[in-house]
């Protein structure tokens, strides 16, 4: 009854989640440029058919993390209201040789922390930073106020149901970072399943109390290639170790780029039927285009009809086509007042100017290789 009840406001805060909440546009160009990467037969798109990393022994991957723990607990975020809950915040090490380590936050739950479940969240992208859409603008504890200094409470907290753990992955994402230059330019989704699990194991090291938990995969958007394959990572390395290494008990994905061709084609349609395209050019689409994985060239009437569709979208979030948009993403001397209600297109900026505030960093243990740019939502 009691996972009935989780699952049951999982789904209710997932929904209200994308509701409420909108997508940068840096989200939508990252997908347009994989799609078309995709539809050219890019070489360096690797379109097979996903099999699990094998060669993730536990006994050589997890490094000793005793004590680790206790340095990685948050104090206070700068701004923030008064909570009850615990907050974590550092960096995991993957690959000791090649300097490569991922940066997490982690909430506890409001309440009944010792029997609540663990969740982690991916942002998609590829290369979406989970710290600043999840953690700050979706699912978290807190969001960032107009002022880019102090926080509020998130009505819509998924820690009012479970543990939750955000993850800026693969390398090069947020303040996750390697100091193997090759690392940012030969990643995929194989190579971000392996790190991902190797990660998870060596959190589970660190917060031991969570190694038996309920655990849960939850993503959106890219996160429809991310999760599964993490899902199928943990359950092959459980099967092969003949025990439960990780306690997968399910997974959640909202929005997820999973087949290219009915994605595509779902996408025209929803706008067709919300006449944010013409019937022709609907109709053109539908009758000219093949987004199928065979396709190598488009004929022109569907180039012609998909630039036209492109054009009509420009001016709305795809994400929400009834939110506003953002005209003025300055910050403001004081917070403006907020509500669940109402959207503030402009929350990509606020949360930009918070991350890149040296005591927000220092608090929340995070750019310990002191970045030589800003901290940057994406990738």
């Amino acid at each position: 009854m009691e996972k009935k009840i989780i699952l049951a406001l999982f789904i209710s805060f997932f929904l209200a989640t994308f509701v409420h909440e909108t997508y940068a546009n840096k989200q939508i160009h990252a997908l347009a440029r994989l799609n078309k990467a995709k539809l050219t037969k890019d070489p360096a798109v690797n379109t097979s058919h996903f099999v699990p990393p094998k060669h993730l022994h536990k006994a050589k991957v997890v490094l000793p993390q005793h004590g680790r723990k206790e340095n990685d607990k948050i104090k206070k975020l700068p701004g923030q209201p008064y909570v009850k809950f615990d907050q974590y915040g550092g960096y995991v090490t993957i690959n000791e040789s090649a300097g490569r380590a991922f940066y997490y936050y982690f909430v506890e739950a409001e309440k009944s922390k010792e029997s609540l479940p663990l969740l982690l969240w991916l942002n998609g992208g590829p290369g979406c930073s989970s710290l600043a859409y999840g953690a700050m603008q979706e699912l978290g504890p807190f969001r960032v106020n107009s002022d880019g200094k102090t926080l509020y409470r998130n009505k819509f907290a998924w820690n009012r149901a479970a543990n939750v753990l955000f993850l800026e992955s693969p390398a090069g994402v947020g303040f996750s970072y390697s100091n193997k230059s090759s690392d940012y330019k030969n990643g995929g989704d194989k190579s971000t399943a392996a790190d991902n699990y190797v990660f998870l194991l060596n959190w589970l090291e660190r917060f031991p109390e969570y190694k038996t938990r309920d655990f849960y995969l939850a993503g959106e958007s890219y996160a429809g290639h991310y999760v599964p394959q993490l899902a199928q990572t943990i359950i092959y390395h459980n099967l092969k170790a003949n025990k439960t290494l990780i306690n997968l008990k399910g997974i959640l994905i909202g929005n997820a780029v999973i087949n290219d061709e009915t994605d595509t084609i779902g996408m025209y349609d929803y706008l067709g039927s919300h006449a944010i395209i013409s019937d022709e050019t609907a109709f053109a689409i539908r009758k000219d285009c093949d987004f199928s994985p065979n396709a190598i060239t488009q004929p022109d009437t569907c180039i012609d009809a998909t630039n036209d569709a492109d054009y009509n979208i420009e001016a709305i979030d795809i994400y929400n086509i009834y939110a506003p948009l953002c005209f003025n993403g300055n910050l403001t001397a004081k917070p403006k007042e907020t509500s669940w209600q109402n959207i503030d297109p402009c929350s990509d900026f606020y949360t930009y100017a918070y991350m890149n505030r040296r005591d927000v960093q220092e608090a929340i243990h995070a750019n310990v290789t002191k970045l030589t740019h800003d901290w940057e939502p994406m990738q």
